[in-house]
C-alpha cells in the first residue's frame, strides 16, 4: 500500500537558516504545522512565529499554520526541562494528553500530506513533533514519516 500522507518533521535549532530551509525545499513541503507551545521567543531566531511564515512563504512558498493543541502543556514541558521527570515519563503523559485532546479530530490525513510539524530540538529523538507524528501515523492509515534532519 503506498503512503496517503507523507508527514515530515523538522527542528530549527543547531541549523544555519539555509540548511533549515533547504531541507523544506529539497522535501517539496507544501505547509509547516508549528507543534510549539510558544512560537514567539526571541530565543527562536529565524522561527520566531511571524518572521518563520514571511520566510516559509517568501523563501519556499510554504504555508503556515500554529496547532498549540499539539504542543505540551507548559506544566509538562516544565517538569521535563527541570528534570523532575524523565523522558520515558513525559512520552508517557504527553501521549495521554493527546488521547485526550484527540488531535485527530482537528483535521484529515489530506490536511497533513506534505506538511512538516515544526519544534525546536534538532533531532526528533526526544521531541514531542515525533510523538505528535507517531500518534497520526497510528490513527490514520498510510501516513509515512521522514525527519528532516
Amino acid at each position: 500500500m503506498s503512503a496517503r500522507a507523507r508527514l515530515y518533521t523538522i527542528g530549527f535549532t543547531q541549523t544555519s537558516a539555509e540548511h533549515f530551509f533547504e531541507r523544506l525545499r529539497r522535501a517539496e513541503v507544501e505547509r509547516v504545522v508549528d507543534v510549539r507551545l510558544n512560537n514567539v521567543s526571541q530565543l527562536s531566531g529565524f522561527a520566531k512565529r511571524d518572521d518563520l511564515e514571511w520566510f516559509l512563504s517568501t523563501i519556499a512558498n510554504i504555508g503556515y499554520v500554529h496547532a498549540p493543541w499539539m504542543a505540551p502543556t507548559d506544566d509538562l514541558l516544565g517538569a521535563w526541562r527541570a528534570d523532575e521527570i524523565g523522558w520515558e515519563e513525559y512520552e508517557t503523559r504527553f501521549r495521554a494528553l493527546l488521547v485526550e485532546r484527540r488531535i485527530e479530530d482537528h483535521a484529515s490525513v489530506s490536511d497533513f500530506d506534505r506538511a512538516c510539524l515544526l519544534c525546536s530540538e534538532h533531532k526528533p529523538d526526544q521531541c514531542h513533533r515525533r510523538l505528535v507524528a507517531e500518534y497520526l501515523q497510528r490513527h490514520w492509515k498510510g501516513v509515512e514519516i521522514r525527519h528532516l534532519v
